[in-house]
C-alpha cells in the first residue's frame, strides 16, 4: 500500500511537468482588437515552432523560432503600426525595408532559454557547441550570419510571445539562393526546418515554408 502511495505520488509529480520555463514577469503585450490579436496569433503560430533539449531529466535549453516569411513580415509590421499608431507613410516604408530584407535572406528569429550560460554561445559559428542549419528539399543550408539581439525586452514580446525574461533572442541569416541562383526553399516546398545540434542533444524547429 504504502508503494503504491509512493508510485501515485511520483506520478503526480511528472504529470505537473511542463515543457516551457516558468513565465515570470508581466504578460505578452496583446491588441486591443481581439479579432486583429487571434490574426496576428494565427500567422505567427504558423511560422513558429518550439521545442527543448534535454540531458536526462535536466533541460539544457529551450528554444523557439519564427521564420520571417514575407507575409510574416507584414504582419508584423502591421501589429507594430497598431501599437504606435503609425501613420501610413511609415508603415509602407517599414514594409518596403522587410521586403528588400527577404529578397536578400531567409532568416529566422531564434530565442533560447539556456541552463548554463557557457551553452548559450550561438552567435560563434566557428566555436561554438552547437551547429545551425536550414534543412530544405535541396539538402543542409549553413547561415551566412547568427547575431546576437539580445535578452528579451517586452516590445520583443509583443511580436514573440514564446520570449521569457531570461530569454536571449538571436536573428539567424541563411543565403536566398544557392551559387547557380537556385532558390534554397523551392516553390513547392510546404515546410523548412531549422535544426540545433550539439554534444548535448538536438532540436528540429519546423515551420511553414509561405
Amino acid at each position: 500500500m504504502k508503494q503504491g502511495l509512493c508510485v501515485a505520488l511520483l506520478l503526480g509529480l511528472l504529470s505537473g511537468c511542463t515543457t516551457t520555463p516558468p513565465t515570470i514577469g508581466d504578460p505578452a503585450p496583446r491588441l486591443a482588437d481581439h479579432r486583429k490579436e487571434k490574426a496576428y496569433q494565427e500567422i505567427f503560430g504558423k511560422f513558429t515552432d518550439q521545442a527543448e533539449v534535454y540531458d536526462g531529466f535536466d533541460t539544457r535549453i529551450f528554444t523557439a523560432a519564427t521564420f520571417q516569411s514575407a507575409s510574416f513580415r507584414e504582419a508584423r509590421v502591421r501589429r507594430r503600426a497598431e501599437f504606435q499608431f503609425l501613420p501610413k507613410p511609415r508603415v509602407e516604408e517599414l514594409l518596403a525595408a522587410e521586403r528588400a530584407e527577404d529578397a536578400q535572406f531567409n532568416e529566422f528569429h531564434m530565442g533560447v532559454h539556456v541552463n548554463d550560460p557557457k551553452f548559450e554561445d550561438f552567435a560563434f559559428p566557428r566555436t561554438s557547441i552547437w551547429r545551425i542549419v536550414l534543412l530544405t528539399p535541396l539538402g543542409e543550408v549553413e547561415p551566412v550570419s547568427v547575431e546576437r539581439v539580445g535578452r528579451a525586452t517586452l516590445e520583443m514580446r509583443a511580436f514573440y510571445p514564446y520570449l521569457g525574461v531570461f530569454w536571449v533572442a538571436y536573428k539567424v541569416r541563411f543565403p536566398k539562393v544557392l551559387k547557380d541562383g537556385t532558390p534554397i526553399i523551392p516553390e513547392s516546398a510546404s515546410h523548412v526546418t531549422m535544426r540545433l545540434a550539439s554534444p548535448l542533444g538536438h532540436a528540429e524547429l519546423r515551420v511553414h515554408a509561405r
